[in-house]
C-alpha cells in the first residue's frame, strides 16, 4: 500500500506557486521557497506566476531541473550575493546624469535637446545579471538578454511544468499583459488584461520587475512595457486561468496590527519617499490582499451551489505566506550601508524622514538586508509548516 504525502497532493492537485512584487523585499520569497524544499522535498507546482520582481524568482525556479531544494539554494544564493552594482550603475556621474537630465526637461518645458533620461537608473548591469543567472538558449546570449530562457521549454516538454508566467504593463496602450509559456495552455482575455503566449525571454522579466519611473521600461516588439504590477488588478487570476486547484501565494507586504496601522511613521509633512511608499504598496501590494478576499469570497459562494450546478466554476484553495517583521522598518537599519552616491539620492526623497520606509526596502540591493529577508522567509515558514502541510494534503472541492 502506497502512502501519499502533503506533497505529492499539492502536486497532483494543480499547485501554483504565486510570486507577488516588491523589489528587493522578493528577497523573502527565495527563504520562504527555501524552507518550503525543506519540508517537503517532493514538492513540484507545475504551475509558476511571477509580477515584478517576482517574476525573476519565477523565471530562475522555472528555467531549472532537479529538486525543488536544489532550485530554492540558488535561488537564494542569487539574492544573497547581489549587490547594488548588479542591479543599476551606481556611479556618481551615471546618477548625477540622469537626474539631471531628467530636471531639465522639467524646467525647460522640454525645450532642452538632449538625449531623453528614460528613468532615474541605467538598469544595464541587471539585464547582464539575469543573462548570466538564467541562461538563454543556444547562442541567444550574443542578442543582449532578448533571447528565450534557457531550460522553461524542456521543463513543459517533460511534464515538470504546466505553465510559467510573468505579467508586464504596457505603456505603449494601457493594457496589462501576461506572457506565458506552457503546454495546453488556453488564452484569456479581460477587461484590459490578456494574456500572450509564447517563449520567455530575459526582456519579459526585465520588464515586469521595471519600477515605474525609477527603472526604465522594456521594448517587446512594437511596444513599451514596464512594471506588471501596476494594471493587474487580479494578480491571482494568471494561476486560476492556468488551471491551479490550490494557490500558494507569497506576498512581501508586512501585515500591520490595528494599533501599527494607526501609528503614523512621520513626524512632519510627508516626503517624496513617504508618498512614495503609499504609492507602491497601492501599485504591488494591496491588490494581491484584495484578489486574496475576492478570492475567499468567490469560494463560499461556490460552497452554496450544488456540484452539478457549477458548470465550469471551480474552487481555488488559496494559502498566503507574508512576512512577520516590517520589511520597511528593517530597511533603515541597513541604509547607512548603501552606496554613496545613491544614498545621497534616496536622502534627498527623505529616507531618513520616515520610520517604515516602504520606498527604501524596495530598492535595498545590498547583500546584508537581503541576506537577512531570506532568513525571514525561512523563519517564517518553517513557522507555518503545519498550515502549509494540512493545505497540501487537504482535497480541493470537485
Amino acid at each position: 500500500m502506497s502512502t501519499t504525502t502533503a506533497a505529492d497532493a499539492g502536486n497532483a492537485n494543480e499547485l501554483a506557486l504565486v510570486l507577488s512584487g516588491g523589489g528587493a523585499r522578493a528577497a523573502y520569497q527565495a527563504g520562504c521557497v527555501r524552507a518550503l524544499a525543506r519540508s517537503f522535498p517532493d514538492l513540484a507546482p507545475r504551475i509558476l506566476t511571477g509580477v515584478s520582481a517576482g517574476a525573476i524568482n519565477a523565471g530562475l525556479l522555472a528555467s531549472r531541473h532537479g529538486t525543488l531544494e536544489a532550485k530554492a539554494a540558488e535561488l537564494a544564493e542569487l539574492w544573497r550575493t547581489l549587490e547594488p552594482s548588479r542591479v543599476f550603475r551606481v556611479g556618481t556621474l551615471s546618477l548625477a546624469g540622469n537626474v539631471l537630465r531628467t530636471g531639465l526637461k522639467l524646467v525647460s518645458g522640454g525645450a532642452i535637446t538632449a538625449p531623453r533620461t528614460h528613468a532615474l537608473v541605467d538598469t544595464t548591469p541587471l539585464r547582464e545579471f539575469l543573462v548570466e543567472r538564467l541562461g538563454l538558449e543556444g547562442d541567444d546570449s550574443r542578442t543582449g538578454g532578448t533571447g528565450r530562457i534557457r531550460g522553461i521549454a524542456r521543463n513543459v516538454a517533460e511534464g515538470h511544468l504546466r505553465a510559467v508566467a510573468i505579467t508586464t504593463s504596457s505603456y505603449s496602450t494601457g493594457q496589462s499583459i501576461t506572457w506565458v509559456e506552457g503546454r495546453d495552455v488556453e488564452s484569456w482575455e479581460r477587461a484590459h488584461r490578456r494574456s500572450e503566449l509564447g517563449a520567455l525571454t530575459v526582456d519579459h522579466v526585465m520588464a515586469s520587475a521595471s519600477l515605474p519611473l525609477f527603472f526604465p521600461a522594456v521594448r517587446i516588439g512594437p511596444n513599451w512595457y514596464g512594471d506588471g504590477g501596476i494594471r493587474l488588478t487580479a494578480p491571482l487570476s494568471p494561476a486560476v486561468h492556468l488551471g491551479a486547484r490550490k494557490i500558494l501565494a507569497i506576498s512581501t507586504r508586512y501585515a500591520r496590527s490595528r494599533a501599527e496601522a494607526d501609528r503614523s511613521v512621520i513626524e512632519d509633512y510627508p516626503p517624496p519617499a513617504q508618498i512614495a511608499g503609499v504609492l507602491f504598496n497601492a501599485i504591488f501590494l494591496d491588490l494581491f490582499d484584495a484578489d486574496a478576499l475576492t478570492l475567499d469570497r468567490v469560494n463560499r459562494m461556490i460552497d452554496r451551489v450544488p456540484v452539478e450546478a457549477r458548470g465550469s466554476l471551480r474552487k481555488v484553495d488559496l494559502l498566503v505566506l507574508r512576512p512577520s517583521r516590517d520589511l520597511g522598518k528593517l530597511a533603515n537599519e541597513y541604509e547607512a550601508r548603501l552606496p554613496g552616491a545613491f544614498r545621497f539620492l534616496t536622502r534627498g526623497l527623505g529616507t531618513r524622514e520616515t520610520k517604515s520606509n516602504d520606498f527604501l526596502s524596495l530598492v535595498m540591493f545590498q547583500s546584508d538586508y537581503l541576506s537577512r529577508l531570506v532568513e525571514i522567509g525561512e523563519s517564517d515558514t518553517e513557522a507555518r509548516r503545519g498550515d502549509i502541510e494540512r493545505f497540501l494534503a487537504s482535497s480541493p472541492a470537485p
